[in-house]
């Protein structure tokens, strides 16, 4: 399986999807618009995909990996841009923002783009092909996601995102 997200010229995740995204890109102050993925050569028994969008180069900054987008269920075609305003029906999962903001899902439980606070980072993007729909519902976290998944990987797809942070 192979994935295909447009980067900018230098390379970079396009501004609009990132800390530099314009102000109709954000919900309280935040870039809640996904890019786009296309997904390439995806096993013919998948039922559904994963996504999982993880900043490892979080753990200097704040000492642990910030989780910024969870997605289950997700149907077996391409990401469309701004997902969680679209007509998609999947489940959401719990991002990092959660321990500041548990009563606000439309932050919590969405695409927040990234916003590296002391240099660029990569940004890890993964994406799974699987032979089921998981027993998730909005809401869940990380480790019920990697939970659910194990078995039931069919493809699985990984891209380094990097993002600026000036």
């Amino acid at each position: 399986m192979n994935l295909v997200v447009e980067l900018d010229a230098n390379g970079l995740l396009p501004d609009k999807y990132a800390k530099f995204a314009p102000e109709e890109f954000r919900q309280a102050g935040m870039p809640v618009v996904n890019f786009p993925i296309k997904i390439k050569d995806v096993p013919a028994e998948t039922k559904t995909l994963g996504i999982t969008l993880i900043d490892y180069d979080a753990v200097p900054v704040g000492g642990f990996p910030w989780i910024h987008w969870l997605a289950a269920n997700l149907p077996v075609t391409d990401v469309q841009e701004d997902l969680a305003h679209s007509s998609v029906q999947y489940a959401h999962g719990t991002n990092s923002l959660w321990h500041n903001e548990k009563n606000n899902p439309v932050i919590t439980q969405s695409y927040i783009g990234p916003m590296p606070p002391d240099k660029t980072h990569d940004y890890t993007l993964s994406v799974f092909a699987l032979d089921t729909e998981l027993p998730v519902s909005d809401g869940f976290f990380l480790n019920e996601f990697k939970k659910a998944i194990a078995g039931h990987i069919l493809a699985e797809a990984i891209l380094e995102l990097p993002a600026r942070s000036e």
